[in-house]
């Protein structure tokens, strides 16, 4: 299943940001700690036009802390690039933006030249904790569901700082099926765009091998040592979990549909322990697979628009040309 979801709000933030981009010196892009690689906006990059940029590491408090140090290494070797790890509900470690943001375009300042900050991020990210965290105060609205903010809106955190506030962004095709499952795990796909179960045994898949001992505790599985759990069948591990919380329909079966969003509300509410679902190296991976298959894609696609063209089968040479280009 690839999980996919660009509703038309998200067409308007895209429109948005292209313009309000012209006149911004820094643009903030939140990530979440747990998935930083998968919540990176590749379209933002475009619509940022190379503008310097701070990487946020948010909910670092629920991720894997040696993990966050390999992605905070990974962003602060980026060009014009400056990655901290924060908590959005913690003051004083928020107060590094203003600072980041002053490193990276330190002729900005003062009456004359305000600094001007675009906020980003995907859905659910935490963006509206953090700046009322920022503002101290409570002007924009925060909740547990994609989607909550809906309008661009512009904050004055100082005299001479200026920070817009977007709407949580996707983009229109997510190519490395991976970070469709990881994004709808996090929370940060709308409900209608996934199957939950589906979502829930990938998540399985990949916490019994890395994560053994945090779900053995959650859900009290003490018959399972590591080994046994990362060599069970993910159904299976699943249908165990959902026995254990006793969501259980009659005659002793379980409700699969129950169990998957148990699971997905232990690891978003923090209690499987921290978690990061991916490392640096295995997103670059992941990433270079989705391009390959979406290069064969095109080329496939390409294959077809010129058979149809050409009224017949094309040229022997013509698919290789073709995926060479591709």
């Amino acid at each position: 299943m690839a999980i996919q979801w660009f509703p038309g709000h998200m067409y308007s933030t895209q429109k948005a940001i292209t313009e309000r981009v012209k006149d911004i010196d820094v643009v903030i892009e939140l990530l979440d700690a747990r998935l930083p690689g998968s919540s990176a906006n590749p379209m933002l990059a475009e619509l940022t036009a190379g503008r310097p940029s701070v990487k946020v590491l948010n909910k670092q408090d629920l991720a894997d802390s040696e993990r966050t140090v390999r992605w905070l290494a990974h962003y602060n070797a980026l060009p014009a690039t400056r990655a901290i790890g924060l908590d959005a509900s913690q003051t004083m470690p928020a107060q590094q933006l203003v600072k980041a943001c002053h490193a990276l375009s330190p002729n900005r300042g003062g009456m004359a030249k305000p600094m001007r900050v675009l906020i980003c991020g995907i859905p659910n990210v935490g963006k509206s904790t953090l700046i009322n965290t920022l503002i101290g105060g409570r002007k924009a609205k925060t909740g547990d569901e994609a989607g909550i903010t809906k309008m661009e809106q512009r904050i004055t955190l100082a005299d001479d700082f200026y920070l817009w506030d977007t709407p949580g962004m996707l983009w229109p095709r997510i190519i490395v099926p991976k970070s469709g499952y990881n994004l709808a795990a996090s929370g940060a796909v709308g409900r209608n765009a996934f199957d939950e179960e589906e979502v829930a045994l990938e998540l399985l898949s990949y916490l019994k091998v890395h994560y053994a001992a945090g779900v053995a505790t959650r859900f009290k599985l003490v018959e399972l040592d590591a080994e046994t759990m990362a060599t069970m069948k993910d159904e299976d591990l699943l249908d165990t979990i959902g026995r254990k919380r006793g969501a259980l329909l009659g005659k002793g079966k379980v409700n699969l549909q129950k169990s998957a969003e148990i699971v997905m509300h232990e690891f978003r509410a923090g209690n499987l322990g921290r978690v990061t679902l991916e490392t640096p190296e295995e997103f670059a991976e992941w990433l270079a697979d989705g391009q390959r298959a979406d290069a064969e894609r095109a080329a496939k696609k390409a294959a077809r628009s010129k058979k149809r063209k050409g009224g017949g089968e094309p040229a022997p040479d013509a698919d290789a040309d073709t995926a060479a280009q591709a």
